[in-house]
């Protein structure tokens, strides 16, 4: 290799460490060749879900932890966003049928105008609160990598014990989400155990 090709390589390099960000690498997730948009990770791998927190679009305040023991979905959405109102009706389905077993549906709204997602929320009779974040502050606390922060919707999904089990970038479907949500239920762990 030539002194020229090498100084080009190194470029490349330290110019990938900074795009990257490398001094700060993101959590280490699995993906499935399936579906290249949703990243698992294993119950010792999890990153601890940051304590999310705000005003919600109807003037209440709520904190992620406030779900604590809990499975919670973190959806971030926006009232002009096509995907987002296409998967709203499957989370709200998702938020009547499972909240009885444990399973907590949180919005994070990216309108600038309050009033924009307010309603939204009533159209769409989301059971469920949302915070309202115009300026992307409470989805920039999310680990590095997780999910691109600026392109909505995305999902996250957080455990009982306050830590990030899956993200889904992009819309997702109420199967998608039961099929995360389900191992981490105390019904199907007791299940397991006992097989």
């Amino acid at each position: 290799m030539s002194r020229r090709h090498r100084a080009a390589v190194a470029a490349v390099v330290a110019l990938c460490a900074v795009v990257a960000g490398c001094s700060r690498p993101g959590p280490v997730a699995d993906t499935s060749p399936s579906d290249p948009l949703t990243r698992t990770f294993r119950k010792a791998d999890r990153p601890a879900a940051p304590d999310i927190s705000g005003g919600t679009l109807d003037g209440r305040t709520v904190r992620l932890s406030d779900y604590r023991g809990k499975v919670v979905l973190l959806n971030a959405w926006a009232s002009t966003c096509g995907p987002c109102r296409v998967e709203a009706p499957e989370l709200r389905r998702i938020q009547r049928a499972w909240k009885d077993r444990g399973v907590q549906v949180l919005g994070l709204d990216t309108d600038q105008n309050r009033g924009d997602g307010l309603a939204f929320q009533r159209d769409f009779r989301l059971g469920y609160p949302s915070l309202h974040d115009p300026a992307g502050r409470q989805a920039l606390k999310l680990p590095r990598g997780l999910v691109n922060a600026q392109a909505i919707p995305f999902t996250v999904v957080v455990d009982p014990a306050g830590r990030i089990a899956a993200a889904r970038s992009g819309q997702v479907t109420e199967a998608e989400v039961v099929k995360l949500i389900e191992p981490l239920l105390p019904a199907a762990r007791e299940k397991a155990s006992r097989s």
